[in-house]
């Protein structure tokens, strides 16, 4: 249950969230299908944000960002504010790729700060007139949650820079974490108040954000939610640096869709995923996607586009043409490098134009004939980094010009000051190379727009031959987002300035025909992957993933960042003491199997002895003569004989059933079969070699079969050596009478007709041959050998092995898919359950005591 309680912002960080998903006493507005309307609903019952309250809209969007797409500026009298359309914002332009009927409703911030006592007419007007519901967060608020933590700590840290001193990156600090949760939950409050939860999707983008699928999730269990990352996501050794690693990655999980640029982000991403939490992703028909308590958290990766229309607007306004003739004006003559980057440490500035002055040392021809012309936009924020890159960079463009130029020729040209879109388009149309040297980026869509823009422009002076063909260059660094796309870009290491020199002698060295090739291999995906397209699939697969929500039971469970959602099938449940007892009681033939690793023994222990209380528990339950209790492990019979001697009744299989042993005055006995194990003599070598090149790998030599284990090795290397092991196992072994399984944190080899589900059929049959027809049966196990017995269980129900009326519990250990119909959360609930059966248990009857006749 969630708690009830408002509390402070540090009890909010714990978790202890405010209840959105009940009844709201005061109305809430919710955003009509008729444009600019705004209605109040009177009714409690309709202002309920519950999942069972009638959808108010249809085939609606609603667009969660710390910005929302509107300009702002106060009007000249001073007296209210006037708004319009920011053009150039993305989240304006995946419109085009919605459906045409589609509502779009934004949630966001403004740019501009709005007083107190403005905030509700703001607000009523962007509400009526955009559909953009405005979120003000309090000033304390803002300055922590997002210049603080967001641009000083998780910006550069996603960016590959660590905060090795206070004075280059913010230390981590409790307040600003507790300060980003507040400011996602007041983003919560906003998307609760206009949202339809069973009809409305909800998209998030960046990672400002990445804390309000778990607050939305909190709201709505089936609501579809999907969340688009914009920057860079670091490999797990930097991002395993953040105090809050495992709360901004099971915040992440809540969404049904998680969405990056490239597949490197994804994929570390996934290894962070793996590290931290210990998810495998799978991969399946082209889709990713991680199996998160019973729910697949679905992984895409498109690199998002430039909008289209946009740019061809602009290219042909005259505006721009007047620009592009003076510019020609200006470089005639010359070729012109052009570099078009914000002010940010990340972009690379210095280091091209290092790489521009090493080309003029290299390649004397181009000395008063190329020109690299830089445009910066101003910084986004402010610092002591900042202020020592715009030195620098004035530093080396000074030291450039003086060396290399002379009257009338400038090498560099930099302009320090915004430029209009259209200006940028006439500097394009006149580039014949566009250089990115950024040491790190989310995507960069200069190289793009400079594609799409060289494709519009034709005819003598325009940077196109004679004969009228398109042509471009780029020169690009290998660590932005946009570079796994354009294959036909020369592809860079920025911080190696000698071979990034000889790239730009390269790029604009090279025949124009070569150059034409180029251009229009990369205008042909550009012009069809564009905004619309990224926002349209991204909308689709969002579709596509949320399709068995209505299908499926969910639970909400935990608190704080800890919670998820735990999708089961519907018939799966958890095993009450209660539920259970009155079976047992009534019961005469009892059937208990148990696995050992994980269900009676805790995984993580070192040490794997059996406790006295386990011990005495087993014992007490083998001294009813109504029990068959059975210890089915994959473990040796040595270490289990040794273990269990105490326990003279106990039933063991042993190495998945390749021994049994009925209780401590039996014989073992193997399973019937004359095996040939010539084949270990082929697969030890194999498993040898895997663990000579795996640190923290071992093998382990049964009997029957070898196992390797990895659980000790690095998780990533360990996953993918196992991987690659079962492959190798299964051509060397094709034709040997093995199987080669794969299990947690193993890869075992043994013998074909082994297996656990063989140990039940046994036991069932054995009691059936002596009229003791099994009419309860528990049967306990965590992994994938024990799915074995769980199947059989239902086998030996219709074959007629089990009492007709028989009560069967299959329980696995832990809340997740299985061919079990109940679960118990971990070892201690289970050792719970068997102690209440064997204080309920008799005792084994006297020899004048006849036994009950079975049902």
């Amino acid at each position: 249950m969630m708690s009830r309680s408002y509390t402070n912002l540090l009890d909010l960080e714990r978790g202890n969230f405010p209840v959105m998903g009940g009844r709201i006493k005061k109305p809430l507005h919710r955003v009509m299908t008729v444009p600019g309307v705004v209605s109040e609903l009177d009714d409690d019952n309709a202002n309920s944000v519950s999942s069972e309250v009638p959808s108010v809209t249809q085939d609606r969007t609603i667009i969660v960002a710390n910005q929302l797409p509107v300009k702002a500026k106060r009007r000249p009298d001073n007296r209210g504010w006037s708004f319009s359309w920011d053009e150039d914002s993305l989240l304006l332009q995946l419109k085009d790729g919605l459906p045409e009927d589609m509502e779009v409703i934004y949630v966001g911030c403004l740019k501009v700060q709005v007083e107190a006592n403005e905030q509700d007419d703001v607000s009523q007007i962007l509400l009526e007139r955009f559909k953009c519901v405005a979120t003000f967060l309090p000033p304390d608020i803002l300055t922590k949650f997002y210049t603080l933590f967001c641009k000083q700590q998780l910006w550069p840290l996603f960016h590959y820079m660590l905060p090795y001193s206070a004075d280059h990156g913010g230390r981590y600090d409790r307040s600003l974490w507790e300060a980003y949760v507040a400011a996602n939950k007041l983003f919560c409050k906003k998307v609760v108040e206009v949202i339809s939860p069973e009809d409305d999707y909800v998209w998030i983008h960046d990672y400002h954000l990445m804390a309000l699928p778990t607050f939305l999730r909190r709201c709505f269990n089936g609501l579809k939610m999907g969340f688009f990352l914009h920057s860079p996501f670091p490999s797990s050794e930097i991002y395993r640096t953040l105090p809050v690693r495992e709360e901004i990655l099971k915040a992440l999980l809540n969404a049904d869709l998680i969405g990056f640029h490239t597949f490197d982000y994804a994929r570390h991403f996934l290894s962070c995923c793996s590290r931290m939490l210990g998810l495998d992703y799978q991969s399946k028909r082209g889709y990713i996607g991680l199996e998160y308590y019973g729910r697949m958290v679905e992984i895409k990766i498109m690199p998002v586009g430039v909008h289209m229309g946009q740019i061809e607007n602009v290219l042909s306004l005259a505006d721009k043409e007047w620009r592009v003739e003076e510019l020609r004006q200006q470089f005639e003559g010359k070729t012109v490098l052009l570099g078009v980057d914000d002010m940010d440490i990340f972009k690379g500035i210095n280091l091209k134009l290092l790489a521009m002055e090493d080309m003029l040392k290299q390649h004397r021809k181009w000395r008063g004939k190329a020109v690299l012309v830089q445009i910066v936009n101003p910084a986004r924020g402010s610092g002591k980094d900042l202020d020592e890159l715009q030195t620098e960079i004035n530093a080396s463009c000074k030291r450039i010009n003086k060396e290399f130029g002379f009257t009338g020729y400038e090498p560099i040209v930099y302009i320090d000051k915004p430029l209009s879109i259209s200006e940028r388009m006439a500097f394009y149309s006149i580039a014949e190379c566009v250089v990115v040297s950024a040491v790190r980026d989310g995507m960069n869509l200069t190289p793009y727009e400079y594609i799409v823009c060289r494709q519009g422009v034709s005819g003598p002076g325009s940077g196109s031959d004679s004969g009228g063909i398109k042509k471009s260059m780029l020169v690009v660094s290998e660590f932005v987002g946009c570079s796994p796309s354009l294959s036909g870009a020369i592809r860079i290491n920025p911080w190696n300035i000698e071979t990034t020199g000889e790239a730009l002698n390269e790029a604009i060295s090279m025949a124009e025909s070569e150059k034409q090739l180029r251009h229009e291999k990369h205008y042909r995906y550009v012009s069809t992957h564009d905004v619309a397209y990224w926002s349209r699939s991204f909308l689709q697969d969002l579709e596509r993933s949320c399709r068995d929500h209505s299908r499926r039971r969910c639970y909400a469970m935990g608190i704080g960042f800890g919670f998820r959602l735990v999708a089961l099938d519907a018939n799966f449940k958890k095993l009450e003491i209660s539920t259970i007892e009155s079976a047992y009681k009534k019961s005469r033939n009892r059937a208990i199997l148990l696995d050992y690793d994980g269900t009676v023994m805790p995984q993580t222990t070192i040490n794997k002895t059996p406790s006295d209380e386990v011990i005495s528990t087993i014992n007490r339950l083998c001294d009813d003569s109504k029990n068959t209790v059975f210890i089915v492990s994959g473990r040796g019979r040595d270490s289990l004989s040794k273990w269990f001697s105490p326990c003279a009744e106990l039933g063991i299989a042993a190495e998945h059933g390749y021994y049994m042993r009925w209780s401590q005055d039996k014989e073992w006995e193997s399973c019937g079969q004359n095996f040939d194990f010539g084949w270990i003599q082929m697969a030890e070598p194999v498993m040898k070699l895997y663990t000579e090149a795996t640190d923290g790998s071992s093998i382990e030599t049964k009997e029957s079969g070898l196992v390797w284990h990895h659980q000790d090795a690095d998780p990533g290397f360990g996953s993918c050596q196992a991987k690659e092991m079962l492959d190798h196992l299964e051509s060397v072994l094709a034709n040997e009478a093995v199987a080669v399984k794969r299990g947690q944190f193993i890869v075992e080899v043994k013998p074909q007709g082994v297996s656990k589900g063989i140990v039940a059929d046994k036991v069932f049959t054995s009691m059936a041959n002596d009229e003791r027809k099994a009419d309860f049966v528990l049967c306990i196990g965590d992994d994938r050998s024990d799915e074995e017995m769980f199947e059989m269980i239902e086998n030996a129900m219709s074959r007629g092995l089990l009492h007709p009326n028989a009560a069967v519990f299959a329980c696995t250990v832990g809340q997740k898919p299985s061919k079990a119909k109940y679960y118990l959360d971990d070892t201690i609930e289970v050792i719970n359950m068997l102690e209440a059966f064997a204080e309920i248990s008799d005792p084994c009857p006297s020899p004048d005591e006849k036994p009950e006749s079975s049902l």
